[in-house]
């Protein structure tokens, strides 16, 4: 029984592996065919800013320049992570530092009930609510990154939130009554002890609520206005790498440049998942060690 159960747990496993190294191997395939099949320069894809790969540029290759795509993700990423962070943290320590009780009564529920709503929903709202009040407050047409910053920032709060709470709850409790012991108030205890110890874990919260962000297709493709152009201003339309991909993937034919060039966008995408994921161990190995 104990050897089935040995073989069973293996294969299991194998069966992961072999699924992950399978999903690596046919994007990594198909995304490589745009420098190999095609040859297009790594520069010109990685650092142009000209997106019309049907059309072919001066140089007689087709205008395939991803920077666009990639400026925008990155930034609309950054910029929600840098909202949703304050009110991240300021949520944990009001449900495990200034009143557990109603925080687990009140906001937990509330929490819980973010994370169960489709990303279709909160691309709508957005549609509907924050591209008219973007578009009233700050001029334009309410497409761009700062609608899709909103729209994410709402997105990833739940998930920072709910990382946050648990590093936090974390902390010894012979901290706090270290603190407390020798004088420190209660909000020096928070912000000197309690705030400082769980340090590594709140990181890994921004990070994993960055990985959520930057992989988000539906929602922010619904605000952000899909222009393939360089984002010059936080209320123009812009584009992401997932939004460009969800809109031309189906509309293009299999192994032509058109399609290999959004493979290729693909291939971004899980290196930048690969890239999280190993700050997140990183940061948890760095916590694990100052502990």
């Amino acid at each position: 029984m104990e050897q089935r159960g040995k073989l069973i747990s293996f294969l299991c496993i194998a069966l992961i592996v072999a699924v992950v190294v399978s999903i690596f191997y046919f994007v990594a395939s198909k995304g490589l065919a745009t420098f190999f099949k095609d040859k297009v320069n790594v520069f010109s894809f990685l650092f142009g800013t000209d997106w019309n790969p049907s059309q072919l540029g001066p140089d007689g290759k087709p205008q395939v320049g991803a920077l666009p795509m990639i400026a925008g993700s990155f930034i609309v990423t950054f910029l929600s992570a840098i909202v949703a962070t304050p009110f991240a943290i300021g949520a944990a320590v009001f449900m495990t530092e200034i009143s557990p009780k109603q925080g687990q009564k009140i906001l937990q529920p509330v929490i819980e009930l973010l994370v169960g709503i489709p990303s279709v929903v909160y691309g709508f709202i957005g549609l509907s609510v924050i591209v008219p009040a973007v578009r009233s407050v700050f001029g334009g047409t309410g497409f761009g990154i700062l609608a899709g910053t909103f729209v994410l920032f709402i997105m990833i709060l739940p998930t920072v939130t709910t990382m946050t709470v648990d590093a936090l709850k974390a902390v010894p409790r012979h901290y706090r009554e270290a603190s407390l012991a020798l004088g420190a108030t209660r909000w020096q205890t928070i912000y000197k002890v309690v705030l400082r110890a769980a340090v590594p874990g709140i990181l890994t919260a921004v990070v994993f609520g960055m990985a959520r962000a930057f992989g988000e297709a539906l929602a922010i493709q619904m605000v952000i206005g899909n222009a393939a152009l360089m984002p010059n201003s936080l209320v123009t339309p812009a584009s992401t790498l997932t939004s460009i991909l969800t809109m031309g993937i189906g509309n293009t034919i299999m192994g032509t440049v058109e399609n290999n060039v959004l493979w290729s966008l693909a291939l971004i995408l899980l290196l930048m998942s690969l890239l999280f994921n190993i700050i997140i161990r990183l940061i948890g190995k760095k916590g694990a060690f100052s502990k």
